[in-house]
């Protein structure tokens, strides 16, 4: 095995033409390169340099490792290069799970923030709907998985969570409902109410269940609608009422159906991005993307105005 270390040094001999001339650029004794060169020759079971006089001329076994010991040391520099690069989060891959109503308002403009500021950066993201993604994320099949957990869930091994969201629930009512000219309706005003489920049984309906039961009821579900862009269409059509989630309002908020704030209590589902402990170290460009995260969920706020009178749409 031809030490690489060695080839380099035979470079600059060939390079500069003599054994003194590289001791100097190099900054060791003369004796020690001859002695590199001794140890290279051994390795290489052949002659590598002629002598002649004060100086050295390679011979054809020394131009051709001379010519490797070239693109060897481009290649390196190369690497080192990419590797800085890599090291300051400009590349790199970064593969992501996210769910549906997280898509338009907040894993868009975070990836489009992350495109802007890191292009080298490339992130792979998939849409999951029953799987448990923190499992994926755990089996190192993915960096980074978006779900909706309780702030003081219990710990998962290995896995770290990061807050990203607070996003509160809006009663989604018919026009011209009896609740529609309050500004803020009181959960407990919709008891008796036909409810329209915007999503199945799971962590995003838990919130709905949680708030209704501690108003002193369990919501009557008429309708399982399976996401909130069909709940609405529901809820439009008088059949009953709903309660939405910010984002997926702000991904699709229907004109024809009131939106108003919820209290006593106010329903939230807490967003959080699930990555694996010390991961970020190691994948900078796993910290860009948390950090869009982060800014997409500031930036994300209460985007859901502009419902229709009480009377109904304009």
């Amino acid at each position: 095995m031809l030490d690489m270390r060695r080839m380099q040094i035979l470079r600059a001999v060939v390079t500069s033409g003599s054994v003194t001339a590289a001791a100097r650029n190099l900054g060791y004794t003369p004796s020690a390169i001859s002695q590199q060169m001794a140890a290279l020759e051994k390795e290489a079971g052949i002659t590598l340099l002629d002598r002649t006089g004060r100086g050295v001329r390679p011979t054809d076994a020394g131009r051709l490792l001379t010519e490797y010991a070239t693109v060897i040391g481009r290649h390196a520099a190369e690497a080192e290069t990419a590797l800085a690069e890599l090291r300051a989060g400009r590349t790199g891959r970064v593969s992501m799970r996210y769910f549906t109503t997280a898509g338009a308002p907040l894993v868009v403009p975070a990836i489009a923030a992350l495109r802007r500021e890191q292009p080298g950066v490339q992130v792979e993201l998939r849409l999951f709907e029953q799987d448990d993604p923190v499992l994926e994320v755990k089996a190192r099949r993915a960096d980074l998985a978006l779900v909706v957990r309780e702030p003081d869930g219990a710990a998962v091994d290995g896995i770290r969570f990061v807050h990203l969201l607070a996003d509160r629930y809006r009663a989604v009512l018919p026009p011209g409902h009896r609740l529609a000219a309050r500004p803020v309706v009181e959960l407990s005003d919709l008891a008796e109410e036909p409810w329209i489920a915007g999503e199945t049984p799971g962590p995003c309906l838990d919130p709905v269940l949680d708030a209704c039961a501690a108003a002193g009821f369990t919501p009557d579900f008429v309708v399982e609608s399976g996401d909130y862009a069909t709940a609405q269409g529901f809820v439009a059509a008088g059949l009953g009422i709903s309660l939405v989630p910010e984002l997926g309002l702000t991904a699709g908020h229907r004109p024809d159906v009131v939106v108003r704030e919820v209290r006593n209590p106010e329903p939230v589902r807490v967003i959080q991005a699930a990555v694996r402990a010390g991961a970020a170290p190691a994948q900078p460009a796993l910290r860009g993307l948390v950090a869009a995260l982060r800014a997409a969920a500031a930036g994300a706020g209460t985007a859901v105005d502009a419902s229709p009178s009480p009377e109904g749409p304009a």
